[in-house]
């Protein structure tokens, strides 16, 4: 079987649960280390004339990060495609199961067991924090409503305050972020890169946990440690200060 996959994460997912069928990546898909397959273009982006040289069995994709023109184009072409929709971490679980079925795999992988026992109960804050999350600057956007990482967030006790947002992505001034006073602000290092250089000065004042996107945004193997990580992030930043 030959595999194209156009998700970071679930090209990692595939790579290590069903090694040798996928022949096609983004130029984005940085995991697993030393992926050596052909790279074809960004998500939003892809090199369609390679897709098509790599004759492809399935292309996997995501609603949220391809764009449907790209999609409908490979389908038109003969490829079958198929599209995941992930908005919370249950749905994660669904879709990966789904995804590794079609590209062949015989056995449940043991990470996925590992990351729905790390899900089943992860560790929570002492009490529940409220955040805002920017995903970029420039202008400044962030969370919004019905998102995987917002959904991430909750389970380990963290309300953002743009949940309720009637766009997914929405806008928002820092002017009004800031004024927002919320008990952390979390910043990733994808889409943006957020950095201790590059970020928390926006938000003096106020405590910023500097998270990875690979674990807030993804849904593969990185599922069985972000409990973990994130949590040590969030509780860090949390912390009251030594006097």
């Amino acid at each position: 079987m030959r595999i194209v996959s156009l998700v970071p994460s679930l090209t990692e997912a595939v790579a290590v649960s069903v090694p040798g069928v996928l022949v096609g990546a983004t130029d984005w898909c940085t995991h697993p280390a030393g992926l050596g397959v052909t790279r074809i273009g960004g998500t939003k982006n892809p090199a369609l004339d390679r897709i098509l040289a790599l004759g492809p069995d399935l292309v996997v994709a995501n609603e949220e990060e391809n764009r449907e023109p790209d999609l409908a184009a490979l389908r038109a072409a003969g490829v079958e495609v198929l599209v995941t929709e992930v908005r919370d971490v249950p749905q994660a679980f669904t879709e990966l199961e789904r995804v590794l079925r079609a590209c062949g795999a015989t056995a449940r992988p043991r990470w996925l067991d590992e990351a729905e026992a790390a899900w089943a109960a992860p560790p929570a804050l002492p009490g529940r924090a409220t955040a805002v999350v920017p995903i970029w600057r420039r202008p400044w956007m962030v969370l919004g409503r019905d998102t995987f990482a917002g959904d991430v967030l909750a389970r380990l006790g963290v309300d953002h305050l743009h949940a309720g947002h009637a766009d997914r992505y929405p806008r928002i001034a820092l002017e009004e972020l800031v004024a927002a006073a919320p008990d952390v602000v979390v910043l990733p290092d994808e889409p943006y890169r957020f950095t201790a250089d590059d970020g928390p000065e926006a938000f003096p004042g106020l405590p910023c946990a500097l998270v990875g996107g690979r674990h807030l945004t993804w849904y593969g193997p990185s599922l069985a440690e972000a409990p973990r990580v994130l949590g040590e992030a969030l509780r860090a930043a949390l912390r009251p200060a030594a006097p």
